[in-house]
């Protein structure tokens, strides 16, 4: 891990504002973590209390917990005398069935947005993705923190966090004494996290696209939740920022082979997103190509909103890579789709282009026989 430290704060030459600080999504994950760093001591030099919001409590101890459904309007009754909300309950795993997930996730920003406005609550800090600025061929790495989104709309994980910064925009036009910070990481990665680029790490090799030089950009978990802490500390009430955040740079694909020890395999564009895009439709894979697009091509973004304010991550991506190679699940996948022992084989003795539609032909026909059985 590097030395610079992530938790690095403005000297404050007047006393500053004693804060109430909620978190949605408090009993797991990324929630959890920002209660606890907020009530340690690295965290909690201006909070005075600290409001864990979840649908059950949790075992953190210490945090003042009010349990109710993030995606109930009476969500508005708990957050009477909270400074900043900071919405964490939202889903990201590759298995929940894409409209479950987007009427949630969707659902909850919209009550978060609505009760916090009801109740005159300061501010808002949501967690997107750098997904929304789209990955490309001719991405510019990296891509400047400001550039538009691009991201694909469609029923896809990108998709949500798309209308999830769109929500954010039209509040900050409906409710002018609501400031909404928007917190884009790069591609998460931190103990059990189950997501398409733990996945794409878990294949027998790599895949890539024909004539197209990938860069990877990740954000380790703690450097989120760092970032969390940090714009809940330093961020005025007027910021209405979509701030980055990801660890400096970006790794090449030779080099995160090399340090997967893992060999790579390239399909042209229209092979490899072709075969994706008929798997999907099958319901043979979790992922659409829209998502696909994150692992063969380039989205780096340049987090230079927080490094300016001060704030630093704690690793860079060659440690956060070997975190997720040292927590992956043990179970091989390929194109997102975790395999069994037979679809392994034939992976292992397919040629390299035809690795995904040996996998692909595999599959359909082990749930055609299944149908045809019952």
């Amino acid at each position: 891990m590097s030395t610079q430290s992530s938790q690095v704060r403005p000297q404050h030459s007047h006393p500053a504002q004693r804060l109430v600080v909620a978190v949605t999504g408090a009993a797991a994950g990324v929630g959890r973590m920002l209660v606890e760093r907020l009530l340690s001591d690295e965290g909690s030099d201006r909070v005075t209390t600290v409001v864990a919001i979840d649908d059950h409590r949790g075992e953190t101890v210490g945090p003042d917990w009010r349990l109710t459904d993030v995606c109930d309007p009476r969500l508005a009754a708990e957050l009477a005398g909270v400074d900043v909300l900071v919405h964490a309950d939202d889903d990201r795993s590759p298995e929940t069935q894409p409209r479950e997930r987007r009427a949630r996730n969707i659902r909850a920003v919209q009550t978060v947005l609505t009760a916090a406005a009801a109740q005159r609550v300061p501010r808002v800090v949501l967690i997107t993705s750098t997904m929304v600025y789209g990955a490309a061929p001719d991405n510019p790495v990296p891509l400047p923190e400001d550039s538009a989104m691009v991201g694909e709309a469609g029923a896809s994980l990108v998709g949500d966090f798309v209308e999830i910064e769109e929500l954010a925009a039209l509040a900050r036009r409906a409710h002018p004494g609501l400031s909404v910070t928007v917190v884009r990481p790069a591609p998460l990665v931190g103990p059990g996290m189950d997501t398409l680029l733990s996945r794409h790490f878990s294949a027998p090799r790599l895949l890539a696209v024909k004539g197209c030089a990938q860069s990877w950009q990740f954000c380790h978990v703690d450097d989120l939740v760092s970032a969390l802490d940090f714009v809940v500390h330093n961020k005025g009430e007027d910021s209405e920022d979509s701030l980055a955040v990801g660890c400096d740079g970006s790794l090449s694909q030779e080099e995160a082979q090399g340090i997967a020890q893992l060999r790579g395999f390239e399909l042209p564009a229209n092979l490899a997103f072709g075969a994706v895009q008929r798997l999907h439709r099958a319901g043979i894979t979790p992922s659409p190509v829209s998502e696909l697009k994150f692992l063969v091509y380039p989205c780096v973004v340049d987090c230079a909103g927080l490094r300016e304010a001060g704030w630093r991550p704690a690793y860079d991506n060659s440690e956060v890579l070997r975190a997720l190679l040292d927590h992956r699940s043990g179970r091989p996948a390929l194109v997102g789709r975790t395999l069994g022992r037979k679809e392994v084989t034939i992976t292992a003795a397919s040629a390299a282009g035809a690795a995904v539609a040996a996998i692909g032909t595999a599959v359909a026909a082990h749930h055609i026989r299944k149908r045809r059985k019952g």
